[in-house]
């Protein structure tokens, strides 16, 4: 299991001194603000060390607040893996509907939704980490996490499998391919993680569309030499 509490403090100034807020929200604004404080907080201090005081701090609300909403912790580190898996599905699909009818253009865009900003954040990676790390022991984790990557890789799958129908490779086993930029984009999301000295979003993307050239030779091109920087 990873440890990702030595990650350094992913938690911004502007976080820590976060201003009071106002008593009064709708309850679906109310429970974002406590999953991006739980994200925040699970980032900073493992899932084992994040607690509904901890969650409080980071949202600048009562424990009452969390408990009014969540409950318990487990439901709120629940409902925050969930609200990732969500956001990340949902991402997917409608990328792909944008692209609908290119699979060169969805495979593309696959790569750069899982490098950009919005996504590959920092704080998120860490808790995708913690949460991966504990699926073993908790069903509900591994249930989540294993919807969320059903979903990503049956529409990975179908992409490869209508570009080598569309591009004539017959050669290329489309699910092997598929399943290879999965397994990419997890080391590259972990890189980004524990090693940004040297790994970058942009260099993450551009790895991803070399993989993608060296699969489908006559539909990608290789990324220009620029530097690992």
């Amino acid at each position: 299991m990873f440890d990702y509490q030595g990650v350094g403090s992913l938690t911004t100034k502007a976080a820590r001194r976060a201003a009071p807020r106002r008593r009064t929200a709708p309850p679906a604004e109310r429970r974002k603000q406590l999953i991006d404080a739980t994200i925040r907080s699970v980032a900073n201090r493992g899932l084992s060390s994040t607690t509904i005081a901890t969650v409080a701090r980071e949202a600048g609300l009562s424990q009452g607040i969390i408990n009014l909403h969540f409950q318990t912790k487990e439901r709120l580190l629940t409902e925050t893996l969930r609200f990732l898996a969500d956001e990340y599905r949902n991402a997917c699909s409608a990328a792909a509907a944008r692209t609908e009818g290119s699979p060169e253009a969805g495979l593309k865009a696959m790569v750069e939704l899982d490098f950009q900003r919005g996504i590959c954040e920092r704080n998120k990676l860490a808790v995708w980490f913690a949460f991966w790390g504990e699926r073993k022991f908790r069903p509900t984790y591994r249930r989540i996490c294993a919807e969320r990557d059903r979903s990503y890789d049956d529409m990975v799958r179908v992409l490869c499998a209508r570009l080598c129908e569309q591009g004539g490779y017959t050669e290329v086993d489309a699910a092997l391919v598929a399943d290879g930029l999965s397994a990419l984009t997890d080391g590259l999301w972990l890189d980004l993680l524990v090693r940004p000295e040297s790994m970058t979003r942009d260099l993450a993307r551009r790895i991803g569309l070399t993989y993608l050239a060296d699969a489908f030779p006559r539909h990608f091109e290789r990324p220009s030499a620029t530097g690992r920087r």
